[in-house]
């Protein structure tokens, strides 16, 4: 099939390497706002530079801000699209590109790497198949080891909206559940431009699901040991963590401990490529076998409804109920 490609920045540069190497891929058609460095990766990967919605199918790599255009004008054309996170910047916008997804018919996938990554998948495997027994906690952790560029901060919509609604999506995949109501807090102890921004570099959250089991949240945009993601889910028989291999950026303070031992994961790029070169092909197959979406314009809504909760939740400083974050 002929793949069209939109946007080449970082993971854009990332997801042409994976599209020109695929075998369902005969042709991938690349563009960039920057023609110089289109023509430079379409070069490296044997693209062509043109028009990218003369294709059978999109994939959406640029900025947050063009996301809802891109979607809807893909649905228009009748072109499956995948689009990277998030649907649109603010919560009513990506409300009405879901609805209008929906009516369509056009197969959407959001690009949530972490349900594609094999430790996440093996933990619902575990606690779907009773392996956990009940389910009684849960811990997550994102923590970056180096805070993003001052001039994105202010565009990203918060470390809840912009790092966290990748937890708020893994824990609904992973555990079945709704989220009902999220305490979150935050605290700035780096930068002064988080501040300014009106946002925070170190954040902190408790979530309670729909059956009552809690849900503890914990991020940073000043890791310096690594780049650390788990996800640690306790039940009655046994408890399970994602995220924790030789790379985890950890050191025991016991005298006798020697694990982990490999070198510290540097960034989200090296620690998912697995999982983001899955995602594609997971969304190509949709595309042949006209198959669902691995993961909907409406579940992306899902999880960017418990991000506007937590920010609720840490600009108010109380509790949030989800199912009254609404148009």
């Amino acid at each position: 099939m002929r793949v069209g490609l939109l946007g080449l920045g970082r993971i854009g540069a990332f997801h042409a390497v994976t599209l020109a190497a695929h075998p369902e891929v005969g042709e991938l058609v690349v563009s960039d706002a920057d023609a110089t460095r289109a023509g430079q990766v379409a070069a490296r990967v044997g693209a062509r530079v043109g028009d990218a919605f003369d294709a059978d199918a999109v994939v959406v790599a640029t900025p947050t801000a063009t996301h809802a255009e891109l979607i809807l004008r893909a649905c228009a054309a009748g072109l499956p699209v995948f689009c990277e996170k998030p649907v649109a910047p603010t919560f009513e916008e990506a409300a009405r590109v879901a609805e209008a997804v929906r009516d369509s018919g056009t197969l959407v996938h959001i690009g949530f790497q972490r349900r594609f990554d094999a430790g996440y998948a093996a933990a619902r495997a575990a606690l779907r198949g009773g392996e956990l027994g009940d389910l009684h906690r849960v811990h997550m952790l994102s923590a970056d080891p180096h805070p993003p560029a001052p001039e994105y901060v202010p565009r990203s919509g918060g470390i809840y909206r912009d790092c966290h609604i990748h937890d708020f999506d893994i824990l609904r995949w992973v555990t079945g559940r709704e989220v009902a109501s999220v305490y979150a807090t935050g605290a700035n102890r780096g930068a002064a431009f988080f501040a300014e921004a009106g946002d925070v570099d170190t954040s902190a959250a408790l979530l309670t699901l729909d059956d009552g089991t809690l849900v503890t949240l914990q991020g940073s945009r000043y890791n310096g040991s690594g780049y650390d993601v788990r996800m640690e889910l306790a039940g009655t028989r046994r408890t399970i963590v994602v995220g924790l291999d030789d790379r985890t950026p950890l050191a025991s303070a016991e005298p006798d401990a020697g694990f982990p031992k490999g070198d510290p994961w540097p960034n989200f790029g090296e620690r998912f490529e697995p999982a983001y070169v899955a995602e594609i092909g997971a969304f190509l197959a949709a595309v042949r076998d006209g198959g669902p979406s691995p993961c909907t314009a409406g579940e992306a809504l899902a999880a960017l409804r418990i991000a506007e909760a937590a920010e609720l939740s840490r600009r108010t400083g109380g509790p949030a109920r989800v199912d009254e974050v609404t148009l």
